[in-house]
């Protein structure tokens, strides 16, 4: 369906029918705040944006709802997407046009609205891992984008967030992530790290100690079933959870530098404790 003036009211309203009778303006906020996630009882959605990521999500079951996309991908970068979800309705206008609609300008022009899947249980996720990871209070899209793509990328087997951490279905963490979002077994932690030991998972939170030991610490790294926990990116890891905690590991460094940003971190950490059989 294409968009010009009256298309941009049309537009509107086909979000307003996912979005239950939204304003323009908490649309837009839905599509490009923080929180792009509008819940209620009977319908839970989420944005995937440009073509890579909705493939993955696609590949990887995601059901899509509807698309909007610039004109010229139609026939261009997006084809493949547009035969794909020939069933949904398809939204297409100019990118100057889009941009005024959403906010922003869109990569590679183009954004899908999906259904969110039910949330994963625990046990779920932890049940055949050896290895997973633990984001505790990490706000930054950004940053949980580009821990997730470590984790597809470095065999991290799941992902456990608390609360008080961003959503991974954020559009921009889903974007940072190129898609690994949807590669990786996450859910929320509402419990501590008790909750972990009683599954066989011995902890490792990372942080600065007197007691730490350092990450290539053999007894750490020959664990068969292991909790890398990460902390925010300012003040790091609770005390409380520090202390029940099985290891603190540190991360050897050079030229006095005492940290790394939570997301360099956490490659590091998941390649050089990574499961060998």
């Amino acid at each position: 369906m294409d968009f010009d003036t009256y298309g941009c009211w049309l537009s509107l309203f086909f979000f307003c029918f996912f979005f239950k009778q939204k304003t323009a303006y908490e649309i837009s906020a839905c599509l490009v705040g923080s929180e792009n996630v509008y819940k209620r009882q009977d319908k839970v959605i989420f944005i995937a944006e440009s073509p890579k990521v909705i493939r993955v999500a696609l590949d990887a079951g995601y059901e899509p709802l509807a698309l909007l996309c610039e004109r010229k991908h139609i026939t261009g970068d997006a084809v493949d997407i547009v035969t794909r979800c020939s069933e949904i309705p398809i939204y297409t206008g100019e990118r100057d046009l889009l941009a005024e609609l959403t906010g922003y300008t869109l990569t590679r022009g183009v954004l899908c609205a999906m259904r969110r899947p039910v949330p994963r249980s625990m046990e779920d996720v932890c049940r055949h891992a050896h290895r997973v990871v633990v984001i505790n209070g990490v706000v930054d899209t950004t940053n949980i984008g580009a821990i997730f793509r470590s984790a597809a990328a470095l065999g991290i087997d799941g992902v456990l967030l608390t609360r008080n951490s961003c959503d991974p279905l954020n559009r921009r963490a889903v974007r940072v992530s190129m898609g690994s979002v949807f590669l990786v077994p996450w859910t929320w932690l509402d419990g501590s790290l008790e909750e972990l030991s009683r599954m066989g998972f011995r902890t490792a939170a990372m942080a600065l100690t007197d007691q730490s030991v350092p990450l290539d610490y053999p007894a750490l790294k020959a664990e068969s079933r292991l909790a890398i926990v990460m902390g925010t990116e300012g003040d790091g890891l609770p005390m409380e959870t520090i202390a029940e905690a099985d290891y603190v590991v540190r991360i050897p460094m050079a030229h006095g530098v005492d940290s790394l940003n939570v997301a360099a971190a956490s490659a590091v950490a998941f390649w050089e404790l990574r499961y060998k059989d």
